[in-house]
């Protein structure tokens, strides 16, 4: 060891590391293949059921570079027609109906820039409640959530209760904080508006006396929504055995932006559909989201037209009738 005063060696600098070089830039080749058969398909948020069928539509049609879909989170279907319209990447969109009489008196040519690829699922109201309220005018007055601005429930959720005659105290807080506010006693009611069954009621638990309040399907609502209803196979929490409690659903379709043929996103579209309408079946399959057991391709959606490769899908794919001499035959 040197002794006190020596000089001391001065310690080696460490290696300096490799000059890192940028991300190459990829070939343009390679830029055209990843965008060449992309679709962007706004969903809705994490929670509703829309962005779980924007999923298994992506998860079904991908086929690589040959289609891939893209599922995008959004504030809800009520505001996914919005997007479809302007936001640049969107080409299909999972919409709500009641939400296109917001966008006709604005958009006047509103059926030539959009079209229906399918009649989707509908959507139920539901309308769940403390223990203390047994009617729908027990929530006069009342705080009621309808979730955060643009979801369907903050949408479609007002529109019913304005119908209904009920003036409420609304809030928009996000569902889970709404809940777990209703259990304290702040708010009177919380109102989603998404395809049953919801997680938040089938999976959680609830005190005694909490309920879903019955919604009669009349006059008010012939012209935007469905009768429907909430049973025990639901909720079988919340619901008795046998049970049911009348409710109204908005139906919930999958829009497509009306490219002209001649664009190159019009031949991505007719490409989806092929690989959709083919695979129907895969998605009626365990694994999937139970409502796709009830979607019919041939289904209509009032007050739009069909996309045309959808409507040339089922022109190619309807049985066709017996032949007459054939139809003849069989009757010797």
């Amino acid at each position: 060891m040197a002794g006190p005063g020596a000089a001391l060696e001065p310690e080696a600098a460490p290696p300096s590391p490799p000059a890192r070089k940028s991300p190459a830039r990829p070939p343009e080749p390679l830029r055209e293949a990843v965008n060449a058969w992309t679709l962007g398909l706004a969903g809705g948020l994490l929670e509703g059921a829309p962005l779980r069928l924007a999923v298994d539509i992506a998860r079904v049609v991908d086929a690589g570079e040959d289609l891939h879909v893209l599922p995008i989170v959004t504030r809800g279907p009520a505001e996914n027609l919005e997007s479809l319209l302007y936001l640049k990447g969107v080409d299909l969109a999972i919409v709500n109906s009641d939400s296109l009489a917001r966008f006709r008196p604005f958009v006047p040519n509103l059926r030539r820039r959009i079209a229906y690829v399918l009649n989707l699922v509908p959507s139920e109201l539901h309308v769940f409640v403390r223990p203390e309220i047994r009617s729908m005018g027990d929530l006069a007055g009342r705080k009621v959530n309808f979730n955060t601005p643009g979801t369907a429930a903050a949408y479609s959720g007002p529109i019913v209760f304005e119908r209904l005659g009920v003036a409420v105290e609304k809030t928009f807080l996000p569902h889970p904080s709404a809940v777990e506010a209703m259990k304290r006693g702040e708010i009177a009611a919380v109102v989603f508006v998404t395809s049953k069954p919801v997680d938040a009621f089938a999976r959680s638990a609830w005190g005694p006396g909490y309920h879903f309040l019955p919604v009669a399907y009349d006059k008010a609502f012939e012209t935007d929504y469905l009768p429907s209803t909430l049973t025990s196979a639901d909720y079988p929490a919340l619901i008795a055995p046998g049970e049911t409690v009348p409710t109204i659903a908005v139906s919930t379709f999958l829009a497509a932006y009306a490219w002209p043929k001649d664009a190159s996103r019009h031949a991505r579209m007719a490409r989806l559909v092929d690989r959709l309408f083919g695979r129907i079946e895969a998605l009626q399959a365990p694994g999937f989201h139970p409502k796709w057991a009830d979607v019919d391709v041939a289904a209509e959606v009032a007050g739009l037209d069909r996309l045309p490769a959808a409507q040339a899908w089922l022109d190619r794919n309807r049985p066709r009738p017996a032949a007459a001499g054939q139809a003849a035959a069989g009757a010797r």
